[in-house]
C-alpha cells in the first residue's frame, strides 16, 4: 500500500489530534493500542497497514519514556553473543539491516566502534571470533548487512584512529559497525506514519481503567489531559504496550499478572566532541557489562549503567554516583581524563526487563513476551528497541487471531517511514538545495538526516517566513523553523516535547535549553494559539524541570535524587 492510495494527512498537528480524539470517542475500533513508545507506535503501524481500524493513546508525549532515553543504538547486542543468545542477536541484526536500508535510511545511520584489546593473542582470537559471528549473523535476513565487516587493528593503528587513548591502555583493537538513531525522533515519525495510514493517534490521553463485559475487555476509560474530558474508547482488541508501566496497566484489569516487568536504570553522559580525539566510537568492558562511547554529532554519548530502579517511572533520576561511575570507567583509557565540568548533558532511562530469572538487572531477559492475559487484552513486554517491529508484529498477530475473519499478515517489513522514500535522491541534491535557499550545505545535511524528504515541508515554512532560518539561542544545530514544524506537523503540544524530544536541546546544550526556552515557547504559541499566561507557564515548567534535573544529579543515591527530581511538577497533568 502506498501513501498515494490513502487520503490521510501526513500532518500531526492540533487539528489532527482533535479529529483523532473525536473518532476515538464515536466509533468502535478493531485495535486500540495503549502506549506511544517505540513498541506501541510500531503496533499501531503494523495493525493499520493490515487494513484494521486502529487507535493509539499515550499518556504523555510520543516516546517520552524509555523509547527516547536509550543509547541511541540500533544494534544486535554484541555482548549477547557471550551469553550465547544467538537467536536474539540474529533477529536484531536482521532488523538493523531493514531499518538502515529500507524503513528509515534518513534516521538510522552506520556507526563505527573500536574494541580495544588489552591482552595479546588469546583475547584477539576470542573477540575476533565473536565479531566474525556478528558479521555472519547480519546476513541472516537474506540481504547484505548495510555496514562493512569488522577489521583487526595493531596498537599503532588504534592510536592513529584514537590519539587520545592512554598508550598503555591496549595492545591492539578490532573495529566493527553497528547503527545509531535519534530514538525520540524515530518514535514520533513512527506515530506520524501510522496516522498517515489512517490510525487515530492522540498523545496526552491517559488510560485510567478498562471497560469490561463480564470477563472480556471491550475498551478503556480515557482522560484527555489537554481538555480535561473523560470518555470511553471501545475496541474489539486492546494492546497493552506500556513498557515499564506494564504491571501498573495490568493492575487496572484486576487480574493477577502472569509475569513481572522490572525497571533497570541506564544513565548516559553527553560531552562535547572536542574533549578527546577519536575517529570512531569505543566499546569498553566493565566488571558488569559494557560501556559505549558513541559519536553523536558534535558530542559524545557515554553510557550506560544497569541498576535496579523502584522509584518514579516517569522521571528516572541520575545520581552523582552514576555520573562518577561512567567518568571513572571511561577515564581508565583516556590520556586526559574527563571531569564533571566536561559533562554538558545527562539523561536516564528505564529498561523494561522481564523479571524472574535473576536478581541482577544486567542478567534479566532482553527477550519479549506476548500474551492474552484476559479476553480482549493482549500484553507485549520486554524486548529491545532494535527489535520493536518484531514485537509489534507478534502483538498484532495475537490480537488478530482473536478477531473475526481473516486478517492479512504483517507488511511493516516493506513500509518505509515518512521521509524515507526518495531520501537518497534528495541527499544527492543537497548542494543544489543549499544554494537555492542560501544556506550552508551542512545545514541541509542536518535537516535531511532529521526529516528526510519531508525537509521540503520545513523549507516551505522558511520560504514563507525567512526569519525562521535562524538558530535557536544556545543551540546552533536547530532552527526556529523546526520548532514551528514540531508544533504544526509533529504532534508537539508542550515546550518540553520540543526541547527534549523533537530536538535534543535538553541534553545537548550547555544550559540544557534554558536560553532557547523563551524563544521556542513563543514560536509554539503562534502555532498552538497560546496566550501570554500559557506561554509563561510552559517556560516556567521547563525551567523548573531543568533545575530539578541538575539538582538531582548532585545527590548521592537514588532515593534523594528521585525526591529532588519530583520537585518539578509535570506539565499537562490534571
Amino acid at each position: 500500500m502506498s501513501r498515494s492510495q490513502v487520503s490521510h494527512s501526513t500532518r500531526l498537528g492540533a487539528e489532527e489530534r482533535a479529529a483523532a480524539v473525536e473518532a476515538l470517542k464515536t466509533r468502535e475500533l478493531d485495535i486500540l493500542v495503549i502506549g506511544g513508545g517505540i513498541v506501541g507506535a510500531g503496533s499501531a503501524l503494523d495493525a493499520v497497514t493490515r487494513g484494521l481500524s486502529v487507535g493509539m493513546v499515550e499518556a504523555r508525549d510520543w516516546g517520552s519514556g524509555t523509547s527516547s532515553r536509550s543509547s541511541k543504538l540500533v544494534h544486535g547486542g554484541i555482548r549477547y553473543l557471550e551469553q550465547l543468545d544467538f537467536r536474539l542477536v540474529r533477529e536484531a541484526l536482521t532488523e538493523r539491516g531493514l531499518l538502515l536500508q529500507r524503513i528509515a535510511p534518513h534516521l538510522v545511520k552506520p556507526v563505527r566502534f573500536m574494541y580495544p584489546l588489552t591482552k595479546p593473542v588469546i583475547e584477539r582470537l576470542y573477540v575476533g571470533a565473536g565479531m566474525l559471528l556478528y558479521d555472519l549473523f547480519s546476513y541472516s535476513g537474506g540481504r547484505p548487512p548495510g555496514v562493512p565487516h569488522h577489521r583487526h587493528f595493531s596498537r599503532r593503528q588504534v592510536m592513529r584512529a584514537i590519539p587520545s587513548l592512554k598508550k598503555d591502555a591496549l595492545v591492539g583493537g578490532i573495529t566493527y559497525y553497528d547503527a545509531q538513531v535519534d530514538d525520540a525522533r524515530y518514535v514520533s515519525s513512527l506515530a506520524r506514519t501510522a496516522a498517515s495510514y489512517g490510525a487515530k493517534v492522540a498523545s496526552r490521553v491517559r488510560v485510567e481503567g478498562f471497560v469490561k463485559v463480564g470477563q472480556r475487555v471491550v475498551g478503556v476509560n480515557a482522560h484527555d489531559l489537554q481538555t480535561g474530558e473523560r470518555f470511553e474508547i471501545r475496541a474489539r482488541q486492546v494492546v497493552n504496550a506500556t513498557g515499564v508501566w506494564t504491571d501498573d496497566t495490568q493492575a487496572m484489569v484486576g487480574e493477577r499478572g502472569q509475569f513481572k516487568v522490572r525497571a533497570s536504570k541506564g544513565v548516559h553522559l553527553v560531552v562535547p566532541r572536542d574533549r578527546f580525539q577519536s575517529k570512531v566510537g569505543l566499546l569498553l568492558r566493565t566488571e558488569k557489562s559494557v560501556l559505549f562511547v558513541i559519536p553523536w554529532g558534535r558530542h559524545w554519548l557515554i553510557g550506560t549503567t544497569d541498576t535496579k530502579w523502584d522509584l518514579d517511572k516517569a522521571h528516572p533520576a541520575a545520581t552523582a554516583a552514576d555520573i562518577d561511575y561512567l567518568l571513572e570507567h571511561v577515564n581508565r583509557v583516556l590520556a586526559v581524563p574527563l571531569t564533571r565540568d566536561d559533562v554538558e548533558g545527562v539523561f536516564a532511562g528505564l529498561r523494561p526487563l522481564l523479571a524472574g530469572e535473576s536478581d541482577e538487572t544486567s542478567k534479566l531477559s532482553r527477550e519479549h513476551i506476548v500474551t492474552h492475559t484476559v479476553p480482549g487484552l493482549v500484553v507485549v513486554a520486554g524486548g529491545k528497541w532494535t527489535t520493536y517491529r518484531v514485537m509489534a508484529k507478534d502483538a498484532i498477530d495475537a490480537a488478530s487471531a482473536a478477531l473475526d475473519g481473516r486478517v492479512p499478515p504483517s507488511t511493516t517489513e516493506n513500509i518505509a517511514l515518512l521521509g524515507a522514500e526518495g531520501y537518497q535522491a534528495a541527499w544527492n541534491k543537497r548542494s543544489k538545495i543549499a544554494r537555492a535557499f542560501g544556506v550552508h550545505k551542512v545545514r541541509i545535511e542536518h535537516l535531511l538526516n532529521r526529516y528526510g524528504t519531508l525537509t521540503d515541508e520545513l523549507l516551505d515554512i522558511i520560504r514563507q517566513n525567512p526569519s525562521l532560518n535562524t538558530a535557536l539561542p544556545g543551540a546552533d544545530d536547530y532552527l526556529e523553523a523546526e520548532v514551528v514544524y514540531a508544533a504544526s506537523h509533529e504532534g508537539a503540544l508542550h515546550l518540553d516535547d520540543v526541547l527534549a524530544r523533537r530536538t535534543r536541546i535538553s541534553i545537548e546544550a550547555w544550559d540544557r535549553g534554558v536560553s532557547a526556552a523563551p524563544v521556542a515557547a513563543r514560536l509554539m504559541a503562534g502555532v498552538l494559539g497560546w496566550d501570554e499566561e500559557r506561554t509563561d507557564s510552559e517556560i516556567s515548567h521547563y525551567l523548573a524541570r531543568v533545575a530539578a534535573e541538575l539538582a538531582s544529579q548532585t545527590q548521592p543515591d537514588d532515593e534523594s535524587a528521585d525526591r529532588v527530581r519530583l520537585e518539578a511538577p509535570d506539565i499537562g497533568s490534571r
